[in-house]
């Protein structure tokens, strides 16, 4: 199964991984990425922690847990390559809306773009 129809059927809980320069790392939930005609993932962000870590270490890790019974998912070694702000194109992709809570939609967000270095089962050393 592809990649893209993978996180458009695949229901489960994601976890992203990164690390500041001084390698200090942090997780925090993230929903399924949006997988770009180019091969590219993009996740939708909030100037929180993990979008401060990429600004000075690109590097990133996204664990994806399926829903359901045993351990089924994948685990994701990505590269930033680029990130827009507030764009037409992050509003057309935002799954979300926050109607009753102006504070959160007026916040920034960020589109940020990740090359895949590596793809593995969420289980097991892969291939």
């Amino acid at each position: 199964m592809k990649l893209k129809d993978y996180f458009e059927n695949t229901r489960g809980t994601g976890v992203m991984s990164t690390a500041d320069k001084d390698g200090r790392v942090d997780s925090a939930i993230y929903s399924r990425p949006h997988v770009m005609e180019d091969g590219l993932l993009a996740f939708i962000m909030r100037d929180r922690l993990t979008h401060s870590n990429l600004q000075s270490n690109p590097h990133a890790a996204y664990l994806f847990v399926e829903q359901g019974q045993g351990y089924q998912g994948k685990r994701l070694m990505l590269t930033k390559v680029r990130e827009e702000t507030d764009t037409e194109l992050l509003k057309s992709l935002q799954r979300r809306k926050f109607p009753n809570d102006p504070e959160k939609e007026q916040e920034s967000r960020f589109l940020v773009f990740f090359q895949i270095d590596q793809e593995l089962p969420l289980i097991g050393a892969g291939k």
